[in-house]
This record gives structure tokens, sequence and C-alpha cells, in this order.
């Protein structure tokens, strides 16, 4: 009987930081427990996992998870890229919070309190889901997409058309109202816009852990 080959996985999780000034950041509410799960189930099925992740809000450790931490955008861009041609992964699941923007600008010491009115201008930041699939057109790329107040089909469409855009191979769909709390629906979207309900973070973990599976079954 053949055995499966333990797949090396990459998993990036949490926010990242853009600094304003030298003591303020732009970030956002996401806290990095999902990917957290996602890493360690892996982990714990005997699949080598590598974690990144943000500044997270919650105490982070699993022994025999390679968890590497990082605060800001760049510093996360550039260990995606060290790994990425360092190591031979073969499933990345990108679920990290990414800052879309940055400050066209970063004051070099504290912006003082005591403006009546600041205006901080924004630019985009380089989409690391794309540069992942520059690096490594060969891998399996698992990305996420988060909506605000969309129905199930415009949520679903939305999702399906980020997974296209940026050539992945499964996209995890959700809506800021189904992820608060414990109940955690979302939708799994494959390129043929199959769609699998996904209920909690557990069973999100279970069903990505069944790709990466079939995975090394057909690499064997």
């Amino acid at each position: 009987m053949v055995r499966p080959k333990k797949l090396r996985v990459l998993v990036t999780a949490g926010p990242t930081w853009v600094r304003i000034d030298r003591v303020r950041v732009l970030t956002n509410l996401f806290s990095g427990r999902t990917g957290f799960l996602i890493a360690k189930f892996l982990k714990d099925k005997g699949f080598p996992t590598t974690l990144l992740l943000g500044p997270a809000r919650f105490i982070s450790e699993a022994k025999g998870l390679n968890l590497i931490r990082f605060k800001y955008f760049e510093e996360l861009r550039s260990l995606i890229k060290k790994e990425l041609k360092g190591r031979a992964y073969k499933v990345v699941i990108h679920s990290a919070a990414v800052s879309d923007y940055k400050p066209l600008k970063v004051y070099k010491g504290k912006i003082s309190s005591s403006q009546d009115r600041l205006l901080i201008e924004l630019k985009p930041t380089p989409k690391i889901i794309k540069e992942i699939r520059r690096i490594r057109p060969d891998i399996y790329l698992i990305q996420f997409k988060l909506e605000v107040g969309e129905t199930k089909n415009k949520l679903i469409d939305k999702a399906y058309k980020s997974l296209l855009e940026n050539n992945s191979d499964l996209v995890v769909a959700n809506d800021l109202k189904d992820i608060r709390g414990s109940g955690h629906r979302a939708y799994l979207i494959d390129r043929e816009k199959n769609v699998e309900v996904i209920r909690g973070r557990r069973d999100l973990a279970q069903k990505l852990f069944r790709v990466v599976k079939k995975l090394g079954r057909e690499n064997v």
C-alpha cells in the first residue's frame, strides 16, 4: 500500500501593521485564530507546517509547529518570499488579513496630538497573493476573501472572481456578519465554482486537511 506524501504547507494568519509614525500603526480587527487552528490541525495530522502569524491577541503555541511571528506588512512580504524560495512547499493557505493600503508618508517621529485635523493619504500595497503565484506558479494556492454585508450569491460571485484574478486554486469566502462568535460560516469555492458550505473553524480545518491529503495522494 502506497501512503500519501506528507506535503509541506505554508499558512499565513493574523493582521498586518503599516506604520503611520514611530508609535502608531494602521491595522484591522482580525485575530489570526482561524489560520492558527488550520496550521495546528495540519501539523497534528502529520504534515510539516509553517505558520507565519501576525500580531495576534491570543497565546499561540503548538508543539511541532514551525511558528514564525511578524508584525508589519513588509515583514510578512519578505518572509513569504524567503520561505517560498528556501523550502519545498507544495501548498500555501493564505489566510492573513493583509493591509490593502499604507501611508504615502511615514512620519519619522511622533505626530503631535494637538492638531485639530490630521489627513493621512494612503496608497495601495503590493498584492502578496499575486507575488506568491509569480514566485511559485506550481504551488497549490488557497486564498481567503472577506466581504461585508453581502448576500450569499454576491459573496460567492466576488470570491470566485477574486480566485480567477489571483489564479488561486481554492477560495474561502466569508462575510463579516457570519464570522463573529462561534458560528463562523463560510463557503469553499473551487475553480469550477463548486461551492461547499463551511460550518465553523474546525469544519474548515477538516475540509482543508482533506484537500491537502488528496494532493499528497496525487503526488505519490
